[in-house]
C-alpha cells in the first residue's frame, strides 16, 4: 500500500503499533513540507509543483490524520486504559495525548484555511504568511512532544499491556476504519 509521500509503510494492519508510528512519519514529512513551502515562498505566488505539494499534505490532513487520531482515541487508548485499569495503574500520558488532539484540531482548521485562501488568490498578505508560519510552527511544536510520548512511551507501555488478540483488535479497526474489510486470522 502507497501512501501519499509515494513510499509504503513499513508496517501492516497486523502491526498496528508499527503502522502508527509509520503514520507519525508521515505526519512529520507533511507538516515539514507546509512549513518549507510557507517559509521558502512567504505568501508570494506559488508554482505548481509548490501548489501540488500543499493540496497533497492538506488532503492527508483531511482525510488520514482523523482516522489515525481515531485509530488512538477508539482503538487503542480505551484498551490500554482497561488493561491499566485492571493492574491498579492510570495511563495519565493518554490524557496528555488526547488533549493535543484537541488542541491540534482548530491550528489544522486555521492552517488549512489560510493555505486554501493562498491557492485560491495565488498570493497570501504579509500579515497572513507571518500568521501561517506561526500556526505552522505551533503546530510542529506540539507534534514533536505528541509524536515523542506515543513513540517512545504509549506504543511501547501498549506492546506490554495488551494481549496478541487485543492487538489484532486494534489493527482490524484500523483497517476497517480504511474500507479494506477484515482479514482473516
Amino acid at each position: 500500500m502507497l501512501n501519499i509521500l509515494g513510499r509504503s509503510p513499513d508496517h501492516g494492519f497486523d502491526e498496528p503499533l508499527g503502522l502508527l508510528s509509520d503514520c507519525h512519519r508521515r505526519i512529520e514529512g507533511f507538516l515539514a513540507l507546509l512549513v518549507k513551502v510557507s517559509d521558502q515562498w512567504q505568501g508570494r505566488a506559488l508554482d505548481e509543483h509548490a501548489a501540488e505539494a500543499v493540496r497533497r499534505a492538506l488532503t492527508y490532513f483531511a482525510h488520514a490524520a482523523p482516522r489515525h487520531t481515531a485509530d488512538e482515541e477508539e482503538s487503542l487508548f480505551p484498551r490500554m486504559k482497561d488493561a491499566a485499569r485492571a493492574r491498579g495503574e492510570r495511563c495519565e500520558a493518554l490524557e496528555r495525548l488526547e488533549s493535543d488532539h484537541d488542541r491540534a484540531d482548530p491550528l489544522h482548521a486555521q492552517v488549512d484555511h489560510l493555505f486554501n485562501d493562498w491557492l485560491r488568490d495565488g498570493s497570501l498578505a504579509p500579515d497572513r504568511a507571518a500568521e501561517l508560519r506561526g500556526l505552522l510552527a505551533t503546530l510542529r511544536e506540539l507534534y514533536q512532544g505528541h509524536i515523542h510520548i506515543e513513540d517512545a512511551e504509549v506504543f511501547p507501555l501498549a506492546g506490554q499491556l495488551l494481549s496478541h488478540a487485543e492487538l489484532r483488535e486494534v489493527g482490524d479497526e484500523m483497517r476497517a476504519r480504511r474500507g479494506l474489510g477484515s482479514k482473516a486470522h
